[in-house]
């Protein structure tokens, strides 16, 4: 009995301990710098959650990096117009290079919501616009629905991220921490996806040739 939970403790420990390495090499990697503006791809798409992001997906739009900009996750309550708002002076872009998507609740769904914008406009280069701390998470679920497709990434950096260390933050390191979680999971989920199908496609072939 001894044993069992000499083991058990040391499997916690040891789960502990790769939870905390993974975290840092994930926190080390979120960009915390202002990136430089991306290539230019025939797409982009801004994932709701911060009004940071959608005006530098606009900016960008309007800058040329993109010829169309979905933003996906938009509440069922918010119009167009009041979008617009966030930057007057783009507003003519709503009329013609802007989409709207009220489908998605989540990053799974965003990921739904921008593979059949990206497959309505035939498109083969998309710039994905969030958050840093999210990106990753963005990268796999989007990545996951449009293989093949080429992936651009512009991770947002906010204000407040900027003023100081994550450490020093316990408010935003919680987001991050959660968002690590969820990026763990997603990760997880998308592998097995993908290693199922492989063996779907294995015994498929096996059936063929028996």
């Amino acid at each position: 009995m001894r044993l069992i939970a000499n083991l058990a403790g040391t499997a916690l420990a040891l789960a502990g301990l790769a939870f905390c390495v993974g975290f840092l090499f994930f926190a080390a990697a979120i960009e915390r710098n202002e990136p430089l503006p991306p290539r230019k791809a025939q797409g982009m798409v801004v994932l709701t959650g911060g009004a940071e992001r959608i005006a530098d997906a606009i900016d960008l739009l309007a800058a040329g990096r993109a010829d169309r900009l979905l933003i996906t996750g938009v509440n069922q309550a918010t119009t167009g117009a009041a979008i617009a708002r966030l930057t007057p002076r783009f507003r003519p872009l709503f009329t013609c290079c802007i989409d709207l998507g009220y489908e998605a609740l989540d990053t799974v769904g965003n990921a739904a919501e921008t593979r059949q914008w990206v497959r309505m406009h035939g498109m083969r280069s998309v710039i994905v616009v969030t958050s840093n701390y999210h990106m990753p998470r963005a990268l796999i679920e989007i990545g996951n629905a449009l293989p093949g497709v080429e992936l651009v990434p512009y991770p947002v950096i906010s204000d407040r991220q900027r003023s100081g260390p994550l450490w020093a933050d316990t408010t935003l390191l919680r987001i991050v921490v959660v968002e690590y979680l969820k990026y763990v999971a997603a990760l997880a989920r998308t592998r097995l996806f993908e290693q199922s199908a492989d063996d779907a496609s294995v015994a498929l072939a096996a059936a063929r040739h028996s």
